[in-house]
């Protein structure tokens, strides 16, 4: 992969990742469309993904030595699990077995059929659709102090769709929180944390997997890609809690429609090709 479509890659995932417009599917169709003319392919979005997942350390840092505390010591202090933020590491936990199990399940798929930009497109808009639909009639009054075993679990289902490219991970979490009635801030910034496990655990296999094949993916580049998506996913996230906080996702679904409608045109016409 030439260096420079690895950086504009690396801008593309960093500025996505956390917007409910999915990130996955601006690399599928981004690649095409660049010189090279190539889908980037699962392996590469998962390791830029990496990048994108520090900067939620980063940013969540002092929230997540909070809960690595209280959820260690719940381990040996069943009292503690009472505790919200010992609550919440458990919830995580659980939280990702669903797109654990489910993307260990579906692994081809996920890296072959499931990327048909005929799919990609329509899930950007249905999704999108119920983003909407969501954002506007859901009651936003529950907070993560008041997150339960049930819907923790619903929260990772959500995830897991985003094993499809055009969901989002960000957006399907959002939309399953927005439903069960948490506030915009409070479903967007579990999304962020729920996300910590399994994007760590799919771009660390990702990467093992590369280095052990007689056809690895580019490592600077990669790597270019990587670094660039945490310093811009830093700066998304500081903007989008911010956003978030005061008004709706309404932009975020007209850009869903709009850009899963143009996919689809560009189908139509043989620009782009489905696979």
């Amino acid at each position: 992969m030439p260096w420079l479509e690895a950086a504009i890659l690396g801008i593309v995932q960093g500025l996505t990742e956390f917007l409910p417009v999915s990130s996955s599917a601006h690399l599928r169709i981004l690649g095409p469309l660049l010189p090279s003319g190539t889908d980037p392919g699962a392996a590469f979005t998962a390791i830029t993904q990496l990048g994108t997942e520090a900067a939620v350390l980063v940013y969540f840092r002092h929230d997540i030595a909070r809960i690595l505390v209280r959820w260690w010591g719940s381990i040996t202090q069943p009292a503690l699990r009472r505790d919200p933020d010992a609550r919440m590491g458990w919830l995580i936990l659980v939280g990702t077995l669903p797109i654990a199990a489910l993307g260990l399940l579906f692994k081809d798929a996920i890296e072959t059929s499931l990327r048909h930009l005929a799919i990609t497109a329509t899930m950007l808009i249905v999704f999108g659709l119920l983003l909407g639909w969501a954002d506007r009639r859901a009651p936003q009054t529950r907070t993560l102090r008041e997150l339960g075993w049930g819907h923790g679990l619903v929260f990772g289902f959500a995830q897991a769709m985003a094993l499809i490219p055009g969901v989002s991970r960000s957006g399907g979490t959002i939309t399953a929180g927005l439903l069960m009635g948490y506030t915009r801030e409070a479903a967007a910034r579990y999304s962020f944390l729920l996300a910590l496990p399994a994007v760590a655990a799919s771009g660390l296999y990702q990467l093992a997997r590369s280095a052990g094949t007689t056809t690895p993916i580019a490592a600077g580049p990669t790597a270019l890609a990587t670094l660039i998506a945490f310093g811009v996913g830093y700066a998304v996230i500081v903007w989008f809690l911010k956003l978030v906080s005061t008004r709706g996702y309404r932009p975020f679904v007209l850009y869903r429609i709009a850009l899963g409608a143009l996919v689809l045109l560009l189908l139509a016409t043989g620009v782009l090709a489905p696979l």
